[in-house]
């Protein structure tokens, strides 16, 4: 959660943007004719968001979700339209975006993927590839939509790029690098300007860095900056403006920056520990970037100090104490839209 040192304008201004946030969780927005994003309740249900474009004939869903993501979306998107869900995309590995496949296989979709994603799963998911269990065996502890579900990979698979058009609707479908994973995609609507970025870029404070790297990752989104889009639909957040990747980006920069001084400073492990709260201060004195900073903070000081070349932490991401403030408020049923990214990924 946000430091008691934050300002009293900031923390009023953030206590607003998540009135807001709530306010449209769960409800479908029509971005452009015939496309659709979904805010999905992270905070109770670890639920991703979700985007729907209609083709003449079929539909074309972004991000299969968690089983239960998927089971909340699919009524709500043949509310809007009767033709059928030919494809699922999966903008990478992780659980919350990809575990839901089975369920838009069985609604007739065929899940596609750059190719990193596959690879993925198959380092990761190794009992779903004859091996011993995985993320997905793990998460079914404690899921149990995932624990009653299948675990379904991707079958259609691009290198760089793929497109959809039948003359009514065009989705490019790009890989332009390593950035939150190695397999991330985005689908991009070139005659509305629509992007939608998966977890590669995200509004506020959902930047799980541990598959990442975060040099590629702002060589990435710059790449996706370059296509000019009009409007973002993140990954985890509220939409908005280019704003969300410029804000990204930004970021992922100063966290670098700060993190670079310690390592130039030749500083140990415990002593880049022992700055986490000064680094989080730095950052969130810059309104923009200021609600990117969540209960796994410390785990991204480590990820990036890891990448300069310094030692892990002890126990940073697993027992940092917005982590167990997360897990607490979890627990008690009370919302924290960060509690789904501290643990089981």
């Amino acid at each position: 959660m946000r430091s008691p040192r934050v300002l009293p304008f900031v923390a009023l201004a953030a206590a607003m943007l998540a009135t807001a946030v709530h306010a449209e969780v769960g409800k479908p927005q029509e971005v452009a004719p015939g496309v659709w994003f979904h805010e999905g309740d992270v905070a109770r249900r670890g639920h991703c968001n979700n985007g729907w474009i209609l083709f003449r004939d079929q539909v074309l869903v972004v991000d299969a979700n968690f089983p239960s993501g998927a089971q909340d979306v699919l009524p709500k998107l043949r509310a809007l339209t009767d033709k059928p869900v030919r494809f699922v995309f999966d903008t990478h590995h992780h659980g919350d975006h990809a575990y839901g496949n089975q369920v838009w296989a069985e609604a007739g979709a065929t899940v596609v993927a750059h190719e990193g994603v596959l690879a993925e799963m198959k380092r990761l998911e190794t009992g779903a590839f004859g091996g011993a269990p995985g993320r997905w065996e793990g998460t079914a502890k404690d899921r149990p939509d995932v624990a009653k579900s299948k675990f379904r990979p991707p079958s259609l698979l691009f290198p760089r790029q793929l497109v959809f058009d039948d003359g009514t609707q065009r989705v490019e479908l790009h890989h332009f690098g390593v950035a939150h994973t190695r397999g991330d995609g985005f689908a991009w609507l070139p005659n509305e300007r629509v992007l939608f970025t998966g977890d590669a870029c995200v509004n506020g404070p959902y930047n799980f860095m541990g598959d990442g790297d975060t040099a590629e990752w702002v060589k990435t989104l710059e790449a996706a900056r370059a296509l000019k889009p009009k409007f973002v639909c993140p990954g985890h957040g509220l939409m908005g403006g280019p704003e969300i990747l410029d804000n990204q980006i930004t970021f992922i920069r100063t966290l670098r920056t700060e993190v670079k001084k310690l390592t130039d400073a030749g500083k140990t492990p415990a002593e880049a520990k022992a700055a986490v709260d000064t680094i989080k201060a730095a950052i969130q004195k810059d309104g923009r970037i200021a609600n990117y900073v969540g209960g796994m903070f410390a785990s991204q000081v480590e990820k990036v100090f890891v990448e300069f070349g310094g030692k892990p932490f002890e126990s940073a991401l697993r027992l940092t104490p917005g982590a167990r403030e997360a897990l607490r408020a979890r627990a008690a049923g009370k919302p924290d839209r960060f509690a789904a990214f501290v643990a089981g990924r």
